[in-house]
């Protein structure tokens, strides 16, 4: 998942906004006791998705994929003292662990967390959204973009990751490809060529693929 060589990684993390205590404990505690860890965003993308919001100020963000909170807090931390992130999961195994995760950090108040179905989620929440996030399962990742794209704000963006899916997207001819990797071609394809969203692909960990609403 990273394109880099391990120096210029540790490089750039060294030249970063340092990773503060509690998500170097989050980090701990998913690679610890969770399964998949390595789905957890880790620092440059979670200080990337921070300085984000910082920047484009969003009153609501809509993230579908908690996981274990990481991404979650990182996004929260750049909000307003009016914003709010709406933050959507279908495992209720990691429930308690987030919400002490979301408590932890001072910013539970303003992080609606959701667990359930975010195909069902998604048409039933009321407001539009001026940033997503897209980090669930990748099989879905072109319904959640319908869902939402409408309702993203002029100006708003829509991140989805893992977009290089590990340099799988680069196909040798002749070679299968699986459904998961097939999915992601054909998202990256639909991005690339919707004529509502200006967009840039950042070789950023798994890779995160940037849409803004015209």
């Amino acid at each position: 998942m990273e394109f880099i060589a391990p120096e210029l990684l540790a490089y750039c993390e060294e030249h970063s906004s340092c990773e503060d205590d509690l998500l170097q404990y989050i980090k701990r505690e998913t690679y610890a006791k969770v399964l998949m860890p390595r789905m957890l965003s880790g620092h440059l993308q979670g200080k990337t998705l921070e300085l984000l919001v910082k920047m484009l100020n969003p009153k609501t963000i809509l993230e579908i994929g908690t996981y274990t909170g990481y991404s979650g807090i990182c996004l929260a931390r750049g909000l307003g003292k009016n914003g709010k992130l709406i933050t959507l999961d279908i495992n209720d195994e990691l429930e308690t662990m987030v919400r002490g995760f979301f408590e932890k950090s001072g910013l539970s108040s303003q992080i609606d967390y959701r667990l359930g179905n975010a195909l069902e989620i998604i048409p039933t929440l009321e407001s539009n959204f001026d940033m997503v996030f897209i980090d669930a399962d990748k099989s879905n990742y072109i319904q959640y973009y319908n869902l939402v794209v409408e309702r993203v704000n002029s100006g708003g963006i829509i991140i989805a990751d893992n977009v290089l899916w590990s340099g799988k997207i680069l196909v040798e001819e002749g070679k299968k490809i699986d459904k998961d990797t097939q999915v992601i071609l054909d998202y990256n394809r639909m991005v690339q060529n919707d004529p509502r969203v200006e967009n840039v692909l950042l070789p950023i960990r798994d890779g995160l693929m940037l849409a803004r609403k015209l």
